[in-house]
């Protein structure tokens, strides 16, 4: 059972009583408004537990959390725990790397003796009781492992899944079934979270550096990658996206493919097409084709990923006929190439990318489907750590569009560096129209501009100025 797995995995250092004996029947979340937490938490709810905790803002995500039954709490009291979750001997303590050391809810669970596990850890517990299907990488993996959940839960081999993103599909981060033992997780290098994983297969989408407030190094983080792939079970397989700089560690038995879109490999895409607005390829297994495939997202860096989640789909036992209608049928991610609205005058995008080799595919990727026209990118740097260390990249990524409006930096987890802000990028970028601009004045300044193509980028909070920008779109429209 995932709860014997769970005792036997505890961190014993934040349980010193070592009151591991009993089954838990209550998870409270800390941190539950993330993504990765949203979908255990509602996992747990649906498998029938008790399930409650606390998040530092409301957001869409809880909001629909708590309409499905989970009482959640925005204030970091202890009084605000529900009573019922104060047992340490019934109750789980779940944590997300977000959470400082200092908050008053986890110091209260910790020196209450409560047993207390990382998310990844859960997730951890989760794949040694089933067949986990790993996707790792700096970008592309949330993409990757929703294209993947999509193709096997529409096949006759089905799946569980615990995504990093809302697929558009099915409108949820979670998809369970009573008929498979796959489980497809998205792997997280953050923190490290995925050495807790023990996959049964992996993908692995790109390994640029990133999170080097915890990795120090290029090479610690390559590393991190070298590690996981250690962890892949016997009889399992790693896919590998071909050219990645890393040297996989693999146990004996564990298979080695690699992917590419148009560059060989094990697994590739041929062909590659547009028709009609539509993308249309070749799907090449080692042993076969599948042709004259159409892409559901038309987006140039969607062929990529779906590639790597269809060698996982077929190495599952997904038929090709299955991975067509897929595919086809994939409708993409909330905040991944979203598009927002749309009229005979403009267009308006969204899309979560925050890292540098993200934006550039992204930019590249919109430029491919509106060559002739105007892009504007309304960019909103996530983290001061993110921002000092890769700034000339962010720069060069920016350089692409036609115009940038750039965003204060989203702190979220830390506190401000010293003579680190979006001058940093802005100064770099090699554009005539860029502008500094904070969220406050961002509406009466895009009142002002002549937009043709608009995208908002970042991982910040920049989501909730969406339905802000696309109302002021309409609105103007009309006049």
């Amino acid at each position: 059972m995932i709860q014997d797995e769970i005792k036997e995995n505890a961190n014993l250092s934040s349980s010193p009583s070592g009151k591991l004996g009993v089954d838990f029947t209550k998870y409270y979340f800390l941190g539950i408004g993330g993504i990765g937490m949203s979908a255990l938490a509602r996992y747990f709810y649906t498998k029938g537990f008790q399930v409650a905790g606390y998040d530092r803002t409301e957001t869409k995500l809880t909001s629909e959390l708590q309409t499905e039954g989970i009482n959640i709490s925005f204030v970091e009291n202890t009084d605000e725990i529900p009573e019922i979750y104060t047992k340490p001997e019934d109750t789980l303590v779940v944590i997300t790397p977000a959470i400082p050391a200092n908050h008053p809810q986890l110091k209260y669970f910790q020196d209450n003796n409560f047993t207390i596990l990382k998310r990844a850890q859960v997730l951890g517990n989760i794949t040694r009781q089933s067949k986990g299907i790993c996707i790792a990488g700096t970008h592309g993996k949330t993409t990757t492992s929703t294209i993947t959940a999509h193709l096997l839960y529409q096949s006759k081999v089905s799946c569980n899944a615990f995504l990093g993103g809302i697929a558009n599909n099915y409108n949820t981060n979670l998809l369970l079934s009573s008929e498979s033992d796959l489980v497809v997780i998205e792997a997280d290098e953050y923190d490290r979270s995925f050495h807790q994983l023990s996959p049964y297969m992996a993908v692995i989408t790109s390994a640029d550096p990133d999170h080097l407030d915890v990795y120090k190094t290029a090479d610690a983080f390559r590393e991190s990658f070298e590690h996981f792939t250690s962890l892949i079970r016997p009889g399992g397989a790693l896919i590998m996206r071909k050219g990645i700089n890393i040297v996989p560690q693999l146990q004996e038995g564990v298979k080695l493919y690699t992917y590419s879109m148009n560059d060989g490999g094990d697994f590739c895409a041929e062909n590659v097409r547009t028709v009609n607005g539509e993308i249309h390829f070749d799907f090449v297994t080692p042993s076969s084709r599948l042709s004259d495939v159409r892409l559901g997202v038309p987006v140039q860096i969607n062929v990529e990923n779906s590639v790597a989640a269809m060698a996982l789909a077929w190495l599952n036992g997904v038929s090709f006929d299955e991975l067509r209608a897929g595919i086809s049928s994939f409708s993409g991610i909330y905040r991944r190439f979203n598009v927002v609205y749309k009229s005979d005058k403009i267009v308006y995008m969204d899309d979560y990318a925050h890292h540098p080799s993200e934006l550039k595919a992204s930019i590249s990727s919109i430029r491919n489907l509106y060559p002739n026209r105007k892009i504007t990118g309304i960019f909103q740097p996530h983290l001061y750590t993110r921002t000092r260390d890769f700034a000339l990249a962010f720069a060069e990524a920016l350089s692409q569009l036609d115009e940038l409006i750039l965003l204060d930096i989203y702190p979220a987890r830390e506190l401000s560096i010293e003579g680190v802000n979006s001058n940093l990028i802005l100064q770099n970028v090699k554009l005539k129209n860029k502008t500094l601009c904070s969220r406050e004045n961002l509406l009466p300044l895009l009142k002002e501009k002549d937009l043709d193509v608009l995208v908002t980028f970042g991982a910040g909070d920049i989501d909730k100025m969406v339905p802000l920008i696309k109302e002021q779109l309409k609105n103007l429209s009309i006049k």
